[in-house]
């Protein structure tokens, strides 16, 4: 019995959860260092800022950076370790309900929505690619659908048993809609940017 119910438990999706994580506290620890040091010397250059297009500064800056009177990172500060905690409490066998999940669903789909808000305002208001907010558009993306299909398939979210196998059979095409997501992105970014050309001239300088 134990090795069944050790076997039932969600391992590949906490797997996930503990790289998406990490991969979002670091970006959202790194932004937060660099406010923090803007603050302490307005003429503080972070160390993201990479060219013309490629950089922090002019997030941080701004008011979509500090959307509910602070700074945006500090939400990722919060939060991803709330997610890292998760994966490791169902790494160590821990069994959630189905409320919990529930409520996980809606906190990656309101980050979601906040991290598409975001997108559309880096691309079509302040011009410019953040490498630390794209790292955290990237592990958000993914880590909505493998909630969202992992909670289709188990039933947590009260569907038809059609829709469970559905999800089911799409959860496995994952990484297939997480680079469909991103293609979107780098088209969207493209069209309205310039985002390539400008990108590369930007590595090579600052790099070259």
């Amino acid at each position: 019995m134990p090795d069944s119910a050790r076997a039932a438990r969600p391992v590949g999706v906490a797997v996930f959860l503990l790289v998406a994580g990490a991969l979002g506290l670091l970006a959202a620890w790194e932004l937060s260092i660099e406010k923090v040091l803007t603050l302490q010397d307005p003429g503080h250059v972070p160390s993201c800022n990479v060219g013309v297009l490629v950089g922090c500064g002019t997030n941080l800056s701004s008011w979509q950076g500090q959307v509910f009177g602070f700074p945006n990172p500090f939400i990722g500060v919060a939060a991803w370790p709330v997610v890292i905690t998760i994966a490791m409490g169902i790494l160590a066998g821990a069994r959630f309900a189905r409320w919990f999940w529930l409520g996980l669903n809606v906190g990656v789909a309101g980050a979601l929505v906040f991290v598409g808000w975001l997108i559309y305002q880096s691309i079509y208001v302040l011009d410019v690619l953040c490498p630390w907010c794209m790292l955290t558009w990237a592990v958000t993306i993914p880590t909505f659908w493998v909630v969202t299909l992992h909670n289709l398939r188990e039933g947590n979210i009260p569907v038809s048993a059609r829709v469970r196998r559905l999800a089911a059979a799409w959860f496995g095409w994952i990484p297939l809609i997480t680079i469909v997501c991103y293609a979107i992105v780098i088209l969207l970014a493209q069209a309205q940017m310039n985002a390539i050309p400008r990108v590369l001239i930007d590595l090579q300088t600052a790099f070259g």
